[in-house]
């Protein structure tokens, strides 16, 4: 098997291709040019083993060759602009997250490729978990959910799509809710540090949501278009900073009170159904592992922090 991950230098990408490496899966990445600093800290030497090509999903006629040449069998397309980025330009995130995933599911179904897993996000859910997304972003990963189903029926490509909440770990250094683990990156330094919001959610370490991803995109029997809440651990914020506490006892980590506009929690055992037992990494755990990690990684000059 051959798998192609869009979106590839994002810390789910990253992750994911590590999760296939250590499984000892080709993988084939593709993303924009630049960016390199979330698949060297967390493939570091083995981001030789990756066939890495630039290229953009925009691109159907570039993506098409990519699929065909390089005989790709599954597909994981995590490639999108975030919430900030869409609010931003609300045009090019409507191209990117919309119409670049109509080329991914195009691009397999003309190459034969019958099973594709994707990121959807909590942002298509309101806070009263219906499907109201209070975000372009959430409508745009809603119409993505659409988009799969519609090439189910008529075309025959299945598909997962994982709703994520809040990732953490290694790599998320970007979007709405990466601040816990800026937080952690602070707390490595040994700098005090403000989260800019509170509430209970579902804290979703790196290691696993890539983890979750792959093994979606290698459910080969599977043949639906099925989104799943994916698995995590389900915290108050207090929580969190306790766990940071713990792991960098010297530090002051604060947080606002107001949650995230979004479900307090959702049900997760569905996904295990499909693809086996969800190993979750413990809360405390997955802390511990990223301000170890961001220790290294500042002390090798891998990566700075400025308050």
């Amino acid at each position: 098997m051959t798998v192609l991950v869009t979106g590839a230098k994002g810390c789910i990408g990253a992750w994911t291709l590590r999760y296939l490496l250590d499984h000892d899966h080709d993988v084939v990445a593709v993303d924009l040019p630049g960016n390199m600093h979330r698949l060297e800290l967390i493939l570091g030497e083995d981001v030789s083993r990756v066939t890495l090509l630039d290229g953009d999903i925009l691109d159907l006629n570039a993506l098409h060759e990519i699929v065909g040449t390089n005989n790709i069998t599954h597909i994981v397309h995590l490639a999108a602009l975030q919430v900030p980025s869409c609010r931003d330009n609300p045009s090019l995130g409507a191209r990117v997250n919309v119409v670049g995933t109509v080329h991914v599911f195009e691009a397999a179904r003309q190459a034969g490729v019958h099973h594709i897993a994707y990121a959807s996000s909590i942002a298509a859910y309101s806070p009263e978990m219906t499907l109201e997304p209070n975000t372009l972003y959430g409508v745009w990963k809603l119409a993505n959910e659409g988009t799969a189903r519609v090439y189910h029926r008529d075309y025959g490509v299945s598909s997962i799509a994982l709703r994520p909440y809040i990732v953490y770990g290694p790599g998320r250094d970007f979007g709405m809710t990466s601040t816990p683990t800026t937080a952690m990156l602070a707390a490595a330094a040994g700098h005090d540090y403000h989260i800019p919001f509170g509430g209970r959610a579902v804290y979703h370490s790196a290691p696993d949501t890539g983890a979750m991803f792959a093994r979606a995109a290698l459910a080969t029997d599977f043949d639906d278009a099925a989104v799943f809440d994916a698995p995590g651990n389900v915290v108050e914020m207090q929580d969190v900073v306790a766990a940071i506490h713990a792991a960098a006892p010297d530090v002051a980590i604060t947080f606002d009170d107001s949650g995230l506009p979004f479900p307090a929690h959702y049900e997760t055992d569905s996904f295990a159904q499909v693809v086996g037992d969800v190993a979750v990494m413990p809360l405390r755990d997955g802390v511990a592992m990223t301000i170890d990690t961001f220790r290294r990684a500042l002390a090798d000059g891998r990566m700075t922090y400025s308050a």
